[in-house]
């Protein structure tokens, strides 16, 4: 690998009912992504077309059939078509297994081809869980399906907004199984994650905040005992093996506090804990970052927003953010890896 080069990433399209191509027409316009990135849309090359069309974007788009012929050329965006939606038959912002189960394959498409290292990484738009499970795909979403994809089932998603890094315990889950999932070895496991992921964007040694789970983290056990029976082992073991971490904190105060510089990073112990706190800081400019995989992802912290598909409102920051994060995760890689 040439490490001066710019990162590839693949971009996957989404679901092809909801903003995603869209998005990415608008994004490589507003922003000169490709100064720091190659970027690859895996997706369906009718609808990026379409997607032109309803944004007044004047990017060109041409279809490829693999990596090796994209040009990368200012002004184009190189689609790698896998030519799985019927235009004639696509309703923009409605559930339809069909588009369900073409997003399922740019994500596997993607995947594989950073797995045999013909890109550097991979940035998502977003899928829908309820028309790629009518396809057949019973996942989560991204996470859980990447987690399989690559081998990796104990991967996890961090969420970045502004100075905020929030990676959680647990995710699409119910809360009664979140708080069953909340137990030392997990916990112990994504604080490993979640340092190795901050030491990745150029923090030598991060300090991790874990929240806790129970109003007030417990209150020694006031309101709750998982603090003292799992939490706090959790965060002692991991000082015990060389980590800066701290906590248990109030779930309540822990992310305004790592937001405003105090900590790199927080671990939330459930989905709504860390998702609330990230969110609030503006939904178009997070990024879901997959802890745990052999691969680079990144991906837009909103979702299919079907109810503005086709209008070209949709805003385009999130993945903006997206792609710069894993051209940087993307970058930082190639430096540690051997010239060929």
């Amino acid at each position: 690998m040439n490490t001066l080069r710019k990162p590839i990433l693949a971009i996957t399209m989404g679901d092809a009912a909801g903003t995603g191509a869209e998005i990415i027409t608008k994004a490589f316009v507003e922003e000169k992504l490709g100064d720091r990135c190659r970027p690859v849309i895996v997706g369906d090359l009718q609808v990026m077309q379409q997607a032109l069309g309803f944004t007044g974007s004047p990017l060109q788009v041409r279809g490829i059939s693999s990596v090796s012929e994209a040009t990368f050329a200012d002004g184009v965006l190189d689609v790698l078509d896998l030519d799985n939606i019927d235009i004639s038959k696509l309703r923009l912002g409605s559930v339809d297994p069909m588009c369900g189960q073409a997003a399922y394959e740019y994500v596997k498409k993607a995947t594989e081809l950073n797995l045999s290292g013909e890109v550097d990484g991979i940035v998502t738009c977003a899928l829908n869980k309820e028309a790629m499970n009518k396809a057949g795909h019973h996942y989560d979403g991204h996470t859980g399906l990447l987690a399989e994809l690559c081998d990796r089932p104990g991967a996890t998603m961090m969420l970045a907004a502004e100075h905020l890094r929030v990676s959680h315990v647990s995710t699409h889950v119910p809360l009664s199984e979140a708080i069953n999932r909340v137990r030392a070895e997990r916990i112990l496991k994504v604080i490993e994650l979640t340092d190795e992921a901050i030491r990745r964007l150029g923090v030598e040694k991060p300090h991790i905040a874990v929240a806790g789970l129970n109003p007030h983290a417990g209150e020694n056990g006031l309101f709750g005992d998982e603090e003292i029976e799992h939490i706090s082992p959790a965060i002692e073991e991991a000082k015990r093996r060389g980590f800066q971490v701290s906590g248990p904190y109030p779930g309540d105060t822990v992310f305004f506090r790592a937001n405003q510089g105090e900590f790199d990073a927080a671990v939330a112990m459930f989905h709504d804990q860390g998702h609330v706190a990230a969110k609030m800081l503006g939904i178009w400019k997070g990024v879901n970052v997959t802890l745990g995989l052999p691969i680079i992802r990144t991906s837009v912290e909103h979702g299919t927003n079907f109810d503005m598909a086709g209008t070209g409102k949709s805003d385009p920051r999130s993945l903006i953010e997206a792609v710069k994060l894993a051209a940087q995760l993307g970058s930082a890689q190639s430096k540690l890896a051997p010239s060929s």
